[in-house]
């Protein structure tokens, strides 16, 4: 990645100098410096927000309640899972933590989950079916609140970045039950393959 980086850059200073506008593109780079900081700023901000939140839901209990509530789907989507009940609560925090828009903190927590299907797993060696089933719900990332994209979209100076709501909730919608019923096909063909 860092050659391309290289790469872009040097050929943007050999196409300015060639066409006469290197002060174009040292101006360009400055500004664009600029936004990029403005950006990040408001990504901390709405960060802290969220991960702040979701971290007084985990104290006062919410993680467990919804645990609770997730557990009977649980059952049904991670069936080899083991008795583990600290797995459910991660997964229901994974999944909040998504659905909030908070993918960063989404990213620790979902690989705490594979830790500890990791340790279920009777053959270390193949993925279990729970594993590829919470790897294409984290990665498909249902989302309610993007809040990392309203943020970029704040900092950048949208006027109403709280559109896309609607738009980003079809959408993750759509493909986490895509990722859910793909995982669940390819498990059956998977189990009348090998049997």
């Amino acid at each position: 990645m860092n050659y391309i980086f290289f790469i872009l850059i040097a050929g943007s200073f050999i196409v300015g100098i060639l066409n006469g506008k290197i002060e174009d593109v040292n101006s360009t780079m400055l500004s664009s410096c600029d936004v990029a900081v403005k950006i990040s700023f408001s990504l901390i901000g709405i960060m802290a927000f969220w991960l702040g939140i979701m971290r007084i839901a985990e104290k006062a209990g919410l993680v467990k309640i919804l645990a609770k509530l997730l557990e009977p789907v649980a059952k049904i989507l991670f069936k080899d899972r083991g008795c583990n009940e600290n797995v459910t609560g991660d997964i229901a925090m994974s999944i909040s933590a998504n659905a909030l828009g908070l993918t960063n903190a989404a990213t620790p927590i979902g690989l705490k989950v594979m830790k500890e299907l990791q340790e279920n797993n009777k053959d270390k060696e193949i993925a279990t079916d729970s594993m590829c089933m919470f790897l294409g719900m984290n990665t498909a990332g249902f989302q309610i609140i993007p809040a990392t994209v309203i943020a970029i979209l704040v900092g950048a100076g949208a006027k109403n970045p709280s559109e896309i709501l609607f738009p980003t909730l079809i959408v993750t919608t759509l493909a986490f039950l895509t990722a859910i019923i793909t995982a669940l096909i390819l498990k059956k063909l998977w189990r009348e393959k090998h049997d």
